[in-house]
Formats: structure tokens, sequence, C-alpha cells
């Protein structure tokens, strides 16, 4: 019995069960991980959301910015964007049942597993974390967007776009509030030390701006859990950083899709 987690799949249904059957994956011994993104850019995004649909009992799935934007799209709350692809989903009889399923998914999951150097917390998010948050305010934070989509989403996904208030404060209420804890768990990469974001840099580390970091350099979780996240192609699987794990090696933008397996912290990719 093995855990996999997987980065950023974005509708590259192909690879993805390449690599599964490359790892011998069992539906009734393991579990996959998904760090989100599970959708858009890539040819296959309907049939992904089937194939995970129909293994959800060996799955750990948590939100990405694309998966979000589905949503929203979904429910008439933004606007398609030119890069969009997907029209599979948002055209299909049953766009309204995957959007469904989609939103009763969490943007953060923790879990302890029995791992080779023992038992080992892991979290599990889509992008980062703001500095200074603990495991514990970030399940708390997440749980706060999951409950705004679970009553009054289309509310939340109205006004779910933008990039303020650039950094987290207790203080923070309303939308501003949900929209400022969505930002941190699905689209930081880089941050200052009191967490002001730099939303628009999406390049590498070498990009930071004066006075930034990537995110994972200011974060206060581990080792008390492993971090696992995706979203960030362009780091190609390198943090420098004990205990923070970057899944999202850019496989639709012509790369690798990227698993890891937890117990012993193996990788296992699939190329172009």
């Amino acid at each position: 019995m093995s855990t996999y987690v997987v980065g950023d799949i974005q509708g590259c249904l192909k690879p993805l069960r390449k690599l599964l059957k490359k790892i011998d994956f069992t539906h009734a011994n393991d579990t996959l991980w998904c760090v989100g993104d599970l959708i858009n850019r890539g040819p296959k995004s309907r049939d992904t959301l089937h194939f995970l649909q129909d293994m959800e009992d060996a799955t750990r799935i948590v939100l990405g910015n694309h998966d979000l934007h589905c949503i929203a799209l979904n429910e008439g709350a933004a606007p398609a964007r030119g890069k969009d692809n997907l029209d599979d989903i948002l055209e299909a009889p049953d766009s309204q049942e995957l959007s469904d399923w989609l939103r009763s998914k969490p943007l953060a999951h923790h879990e302890a597993l029995e791992t080779r150097s023992g038992v080992e917390d892991f979290l599990m998010i889509h992008a980062g974390v703001a500095p200074g948050w603990s495991l514990q305010t970030t399940l708390n934070l997440a749980a706060e967007v999951e409950h705004a989509l679970e009553d009054d989403y289309k509310d939340f996904l109205k006004n779910m776009y933008g990039d303020e208030p650039i950094r987290w404060s207790d203080k923070l209420r309303g939308t501003d509030r949900l929209r400022t804890i969505t930002n941190y768990l699905t689209r930081i990469r880089f941050c200052d030390d009191i967490g002001s974001l730099r939303l628009d840099i999406k390049e590498g580390l070498c990009s930071a701006p004066s006075g930034f970091r990537p995110w994972f350099e200011y974060e206060k979780i581990t080792p008390a859990a492993t971090i696992l996240f995706g979203h960030w192609a362009a780091l190609e699987g390198v943090t420098n950083r004990p205990h923070v794990y970057a899944l999202d090696t850019g496989y639709v933008w012509g790369r690798s899709l990227t698993m890891l397996r937890l117990e012993d912290k193996q990788l296992f990719a699939f190329s172009n």
C-alpha cells in the first residue's frame, strides 16, 4: 500500500494514466493525492474529472486556481479567458454535476502517514501559505473558504478575483478575507517577510523582485508537517528546502508529470 502525490494534471489524462501504469497503481491498495489544477490548458479536462471521480475512494484532492475558475465559469460568476480550455466541461450535459463535485473539495488536506522514517504529517495545498500561518491556522482558514463554497458560493465566486488585499491580516472580514485566503492557498509564489503578495510574477526563483522571496522561505509549518504543493511549474520541482516538495513540473508546458511516493520520497515522472 503506497501513497502518491501528483503535480498539476491540467487535463492531461494520457500521461496521468501512463504514470499510474508505470508505478503499478491499484485502486484497492494505493492512494493518489492531487495538488489541484486538475483541469484547464490540457486536452482532456472533462475526461480527467470523470477518471478521478471513478477512483474517488482512492484519492485526496485539493482545489487549485484553475479548478475554482472552472466552477466560477459554470456558475456565470466570471468571464472566460483567452487561454481557457474548459468547453468540454462547460458544454457537457453533466457540467453542473462536475462543478458541484469540484466545489465539494477542500483547499487544504492534512494527514499523518506511516513512512520509512516513522509517522509523518503532511499538508497538501495548491500554491502556498502566508508567513506565520501554523498548520492549524492554515486548515482553519481553508475551512472558511470551503464553507463559503458550500453555502453562498455564487457570491463568493463573484468576489473571488483580484489581487487585493495584498497581505493577510486577522482583521480582514467578508469578501476581502476570503479572497486573501484564496490567493495564498491557490495563487501565491512570491511574498515578503510580512506576507505582501506579488501575484504578477510567475517565473522561477531568479525572477524574485527586490525584497521578495518564494513563500516557502518564510513558512513556519515545517518540520511539524511536510508541505506538498503544485502551481509553480517554473520551479521545475526544486525548492532547496527540506520538507517542502514542489510537484508541478509543467507537463502541459512540454516538460513532465511528476509523482512523489510519500512513504520513501521516491520520485516518478512521465515526459512528453
